[in-house]
């Protein structure tokens, strides 16, 4: 029998018309901790025991789950694991950036499929909605090969872009991708597809990466510092991705790094790898361009280093002001940097500025290495529909 203080699982409800949530908190405490027996889940999840193998029956008619090889332990009854059925539910998650897109098929447990990628070129949608579609179907159709079950447990298409949304601005302003923020991308990929759409910022999308797959798995509230083309922050708060009232929550990198600057400037403007290829004079349009910057920072640029203590300085303002306003049990650094470049990076960070955070007795640090994949804001868009689907949410309960 499993300790059930060591099983991290949301509670269920015993009251009437909970039935919906209850299934998804089954199925969160399954993604969390793995196979379960349906005593462990009872006692997890505080439903009763006919509650709890009630819906463990519904999900394996549904095919989502399936039973493990019986546990004998002592003298006590034997009992039954479940596990999720990977190819229970899949999703595709779709990238869009400043030049590049990339698209990401994955099953219920967020393992990766499919993927492609493809430059995207200048002139916004007018351009760059059939590259979209093309890669798409691309990656639909490579599922559909490996998983041929697939078209029918679909559960959704998740696009992910830089923030922030309904922010005025010049159509040609590359930076906030404007005419891509005035178009309806939601409606239109909807309508080519036939799959139900979500649209989040990369910086969300990257965090929702991390707690399906990577550093904040099992974490209730964790912050991820996201370093890209820009510079974001995805929120986890109380086990649910934060968006704000816009959609715009945890945009770090407009914020200005002193009231008395006058040039005003912003601190992805500073300390992103956009900053990045400015200072060294890259063409961010570059092929290749992750693997050079990780070749010039594993062999101890120059250059490289100068932008990074500049860039940890700043940084470390951040993590400070995350911690302070937030409150996390950790901040991870995530996104697309290449490893060497990031892992520099967080060592520069070090010493971090005093904070709330500061404490004896932390089960986690305060400031740790995610995910340095280019394709983790195509992962978290799709590992965004997926959770969407089956991750339990108390203010819809609330409602």
């Amino acid at each position: 029998m499993t300790d059930p203080r060591q099983i991290r699982a949301k509670s269920g409800t015993n009251h009437e018309g909970t039935s919906a949530h209850n299934r998804r908190v089954m199925i969160e405490a399954l993604r969390v901790n793995g196979a379960l027996s349906r005593a462990d889940l009872a006692r997890a999840t505080r439903l009763t025991k006919q509650t709890a193998s009630n819906i463990i029956e519904e999900l394996e008619r549904d095919g989502l789950v399936v039973p493990q090889e019986t546990v004998r332990k002592g003298r006590g009854q034997p009992s039954t694991p479940y596990a999720l059925v990977p190819s229970g539910a899949f999703a595709i998650g779709l990238q869009i950036d400043r030049y590049v897109t990339r698209a990401v098929a994955v099953d219920l447990v967020g393992t990766q499929l499919a993927r492609a990628e493809a430059d995207l070129p200048a002139g916004g949608p007018a351009s760059g909605t059939e590259v979209l579609f093309d890669l798409i179907a691309g990656v639909r159709g490579e599922l559909v090969r490996v998983a041929a079950e697939s078209e029918k447990r679909l559960v959704g298409l998740g696009v992910a872009m830089p923030g922030p949304f309904g922010v005025e601005g010049a159509d040609n302003d590359q930076w906030m991708m404007e005419a891509w923020q005035k178009f309806p991308l939601r409606e239109t990929l909807a309508k080519r597809t036939g799959l139900n759409v979500g649209l989040q910022n990369d910086a969300a999308a990257c965090a929702t990466a991390e707690r399906m797959v990577g550093a904040a798995h099992g974490l209730d509230n964790a912050v991820c510092l996201y370093l890209g083309y820009g510079i974001g922050a995805g929120l986890i708060l109380n086990s649910e991705l934060y968006s704000g009232a816009n959609g715009n929550a945890g945009e770090i990198g407009m914020a200005l790094l002193s009231a008395a600057d006058p040039t005003r400037t912003a601190l992805e403007h500073r300390a992103s790898l956009a900053s990045l290829y400015l200072h060294l004079g890259i063409d961010p349009a570059a092929p290749g361009i992750h693997d050079e910057i990780g070749r010039l920072a594993a062999k101890d640029d120059p250059r490289v280093l100068e932008w990074i203590s500049h860039a940890a300085r700043d940084l470390r303002w951040a993590v400070h002001l995350i911690e302070t306003i937030f409150d996390p049990q950790t901040v991870i650094v995530c996104g697309g940097a290449p490893e060497a470049l990031a892992r520099q990076l967080l060592a520069a960070m070090e010493p971090l500025l005093p904070s709330i955070a500061d404490r004896p007795g932390r089960s986690h640090p305060r400031l740790q290495l995610g995910m340095t994949d280019p394709w983790s804001v195509a992962l978290g868009a799709a590992a965004e529909r997926i959770g969407r689907a089956f991750d339990p949410r108390f203010s819809a309960i609330m409602k």
